[in-house]
């Protein structure tokens, strides 16, 4: 379904019946990264699968202010507001999962259970947050300079999806042509508007999440289990399962384990 929120035209796609399931994909995304989980969540949760601003059949406006992560935080409590859901599980993948950080510092009573794959709160120290804008103002040059092609082309190769080079050549070449349907402003200015560096620091709100929360992380991805053991240790409610011989997007390389860790999470009363 495509609707208007905030000035700018989402696309989002539901699926299944049962208690609603927010799905946030990470950068250079879309929806359809979650299409193989269907099946399997829709028997138990309502999915609603959205396009992030700037990604997929979502808008890409070309003012960076309009992609602040705040902004398109509320723009998915608009969603909800327009769906009339006022409680709902939130799924976020690396950026998508900075966005359901976000959103559950900002609007906790709306979440009933959190899962993050592979994500962080952000930067806590200032200097580390001007470097990180400074190295993402580089890859948003880097994608008008150079086109899409070769930025999706070098994004592949960095040190972070290396263990994506043993799936089937089929399935990396799905996710590169999804890749590829992005538009190149909305990238760039979701490097800018909502990168890690540009993005608030949410640490000190992890102490105040008292619902479910499960942290997913792939045990070659050595970065990001540090930050999830770190981010466990200060949740509440948190459960922090790291996944062996698996990197990044461990719902990429690792689909049928992933599903069903999920399914059994969302599942448990």
């Amino acid at each position: 379904m495509k609707t208007m929120i905030n000035g700018v035209r989402y696309h989002v796609e539901q699926y299944g019946d049962g208690f609603p399931l927010v799905l946030l994909h990470g950068f250079t995304g879309a929806a359809s990264t979650w299409k193989p989980f269907c099946p399997i969540w829709g028997n138990h949760s309502t999915l609603l699968m959205v396009d992030l601003i700037g990604h997929g059949e979502t808008e890409s406006p070309g003012d960076t202010a309009r992609y602040n992560i705040k902004k398109a935080t509320d723009d998915l409590k608009v969603l909800l507001d327009q769906l009339e859901i006022e409680k709902t599980d939130m799924l976020g993948y690396s950026m998508g999962g900075r966005i359901a950080i976000t959103f559950a510092s900002m609007y906790p009573e709306r979440i009933r259970k959190l899962v993050l794959e592979s994500t962080t709160p952000g930067l806590e120290n200032p200097a580390d947050r001007e470097a990180r804008v400074q190295q993402d103002q580089k890859l948003a040059m880097k994608i008008e300079t150079e086109g899409l092609e070769k930025f999706i082309s070098f994004w592949e190769s960095i040190p972070l999806f290396q263990s994506q080079l043993n799936l089937p050549k089929e399935i990396r070449e799905q996710i590169r042509s999804q890749r590829l349907r992005n538009n190149p402003v909305g990238l760039s200015n979701s490097l800018r508007g909502m990168g890690t560096g540009a993005q608030p620091s949410w640490w000190d709100k992890l102490t105040t999440f008292d619902f479910e929360t499960l942290l997913i992380t792939g045990e070659l991805d050595d970065k990001f289990c540090k930050i999830a053991a770190d981010m466990a240790s200060k949740l509440p409610n948190a459960k922090h399962l790291s996944i062996i011989d698996c990197g990044h997007a461990i719902h990429v390389e690792e689909r049928e384990k992933f599903g069903t860790i999920v399914s059994e999470f969302l599942s448990n009363t």
